[in-house]
């Protein structure tokens, strides 16, 4: 009877071995889409930001910029994008008058408001309009702080990586004039190097055979004038 016992114990634990087995087996694949939709989305708000930052950078300098530190730096140090900045003269409006109750043209000639031709910070003035906002995983809306926008050239998988995204800019003629572009992209090979390399390299093999587009993340082109991103 007590070998009957021991046999019956480890049959039962080979069963339990082979149900964790088959389900670690089941679930392999699932997991592996999880992180390939988590590893996109947070690849595609860094990607979202970085075309913000771009599109700033051409706003303010003409062209697109294809240097990280270059795009970055430059828009946080320098006071170099020309605007012209609404000014209300306080002072010289009679207090039984709103400027809102009129016409902005009417206000301008009564010299109650002027426009004047300024130079401001790009990064303040995109702090400005909400557009450096984003919610984070809780549901909390934040803004990009200064190292975090230093920081959007890393991807963000696999957690700890030195690894950039690939960041490219010129121009291309379109209609015989040469038109500003630039492209910031991260393949899946290095975006998903620390999950199973098969499951890896089966989802790029189906990317490129379903709809033979890029296997990875991207935003804007180098050869055509867009700023979309094929994750949108």
């Amino acid at each position: 009877m007590k070998g009957k016992g021991i046999i019956m114990g480890v049959l039962a634990l080979a069963i339990v071995g082979l149900v964790v087995a088959i389900y670690s087996s089941v679930m392999k694949p699932v997991r592996f889409e999880q992180d390939f939709y988590t590893r996109r989305d947070a690849c595609a708000l860094k990607l979202k930001t970085i075309r913000v930052l771009e599109e700033q950078y051409k706003l303010t300098y003409g062209k697109y910029c294809g240097d990280f530190d270059t795009l970055v730096n430059r828009l946080l140090t320098e006071d170099s994008l020309h605007i012209r900045q609404k000014q209300i003269n306080y002072d010289v409006i009679p207090e039984d008058v709103s400027v809102n109750d009129m016409l902005e043209s009417e206000a301008i000639k009564r010299g109650y408001i002027k426009y004047e031709e300024v130079y401001v910070n790009p990064i303040a003035q995109l702090r400005e309009q909400k557009k450096l906002d984003y919610t984070d995983a809780n549901g909390a809306v934040k803004t990009f702080t200064d190292q975090e926008l230093k920081n959007l050239c890393y991807i963000p998988y696999p957690k700890g990586t030195t690894e950039k995204f690939q960041l490219e800019a010129g121009t291309i003629v379109n209609n015989g004039f040469n038109v500003p572009v630039f492209e910031c992209k991260i393949d899946l090979k290095t975006l998903m190097s620390d999950l199973d390399d098969q499951l890896v390299r089966n989802k790029i093999a189906e990317i490129e055979r379903v709809s033979s587009k890029y296997a990875g993340w991207k935003v804007g082109d180098m050869t055509q004038a867009i700023t979309d991103g094929n994750f949108e």
